[in-house]
């Protein structure tokens, strides 16, 4: 295992027993990749908290028959100029549409866009995902 570090901790084994089902569950194949992921996890949502650079993506599903909704997410998209890299449209059904906007940007900025296009009257539901851009994490 050359370049890696090797660490150990305590834990109860009754929180070892849940967490070994729960990894087994999600394809895991053994601890350290899980454990790995969970320090991702938390580093990502530093990088978050300090504003730095991140990815992400905003997905929500809308009433396209909403009078001037769509204008208005187009143009939060367009005044958000470079964070906004691609965005994908399809159709659910007859009124409802399901959108994925992907950003690159500081995270407040990015989370301040997907809070004014989740607040726009006629957007039902829509969560925001950020992740990291990759440059920080191993």
């Amino acid at each position: 295992m050359a370049g890696l570090a090797r660490t150990g901790f305590s834990i109860d084994p009754d929180l070892l027993e849940r967490f070994d089902r729960a990894i087994s569950g999600k394809g895991y194949q053994n601890r350290s990749e899980a454990v790995r992921d969970l320090m991702r996890d938390y580093l990502v949502s530093e990088e978050a908290d300090k504003n730095k650079v991140v990815a992400g993506t905003l997905t929500f599903v809308y009433d396209h028959h909403r009078p001037n909704l769509t204008e208005k997410l187009v143009e939060a998209q367009h005044q958000a100029g470079s964070q906004v890299l691609a965005a994908t449209h399809v159709h659910l059904d007859h009124h409802n549409c399901l959108e994925v906007v992907m950003m690159k940007g500081r995270s407040g900025a990015i989370r301040d866009l997907s809070n004014r296009i989740l607040s726009l009257q006629g957007v039902k539901h829509g969560q925001l995902v950020i992740t990291s851009t990759g440059k920080e994490l191993k």
